[in-house]
């Protein structure tokens, strides 16, 4: 008996350990997202005040949080908004113009038809036509209407037609249908990463800001 529990309080040290590992490595990963973000707060700052949203700069800070991590020529991932395609700016600063130009056309329109701000969130992922889709269908985005836009209008505008899925790791996914998505469906789970992320934003507004 005392070898078998000398084992099990080895085991729960080795676990204790690991946890202890993983959790300084996803801190580290979220702090130098979040600097990396925080390095364009003036430049996102300028374009909310240009396209009248600066009540959102947060909120577009989120959205670059989750599209990017604030890496890459394109970190507002705003390019397919434009062109149709993606990663076609060269610099961060275009892809903020369009990106934050791209939110505040959203916003606006997501309010003239009594959808709320989340609902324009999702939208910045599946495409102005579902701010029409939830209008439609309650005017308020949920994981429901996300789910049924993604699988019955977006996934199959885009190709897939036989509702293929492939496994997409998050907390909300796995709460909600155990960790999938649509090919070519976008991000049903879009509107609730960026509220996530912008609880991080306000966290890292106290180091970087």
């Amino acid at each position: 008996m005392r070898k078998l529990r000398r084992f099990f309080i080895f085991i729960a040290k080795i676990a204790g350990v690991l946890l202890l590992i993983g959790g300084l490595f996803l801190g580290y990963k979220n702090y130098t997202a979040l600097k990396k973000v925080y390095s364009y707060e003036e430049t996102i700052a300028e374009q909310t005040e240009k396209y009248g949203i600066s009540d959102y700069q947060e909120l577009a800070m989120s959205i670059m949080l989750t599209e990017s991590k604030g890496e890459g020529n394109d970190p507002m991932q705003s390019s397919e908004s434009a062109y149709g395609k993606q990663n076609q700016f060269e610099n961060a600063q275009d892809s903020i113009e369009q990106g934050v130009a791209y939110l505040a056309k959203l916003i606006k329109k997501s309010v003239d038809m009594d959808c709320g701000l989340w609902t324009a969130v999702q939208a910045y992922n599946f495409g102005t036509d579902y701010i029409d889709y939830v209008a439609k269908n309650g005017g308020e985005n949920t994981l429901e209407l996300a789910e049924s836009y993604s699988k019955e209008e977006l996934s199959p505008l885009l190709g897939n037609d036989n509702e293929q899925t492939y496994r997409y790791w998050g907390w909300q996914s796995i709460t909600y249908n155990g960790g999938y998505l649509y090919h070519n469906g976008g991000n049903l789970f879009y509107a609730d990463v960026v509220k996530f992320n912008q609880w991080k934003i306000k966290m890292g507004s106290i180091l970087f800001s």
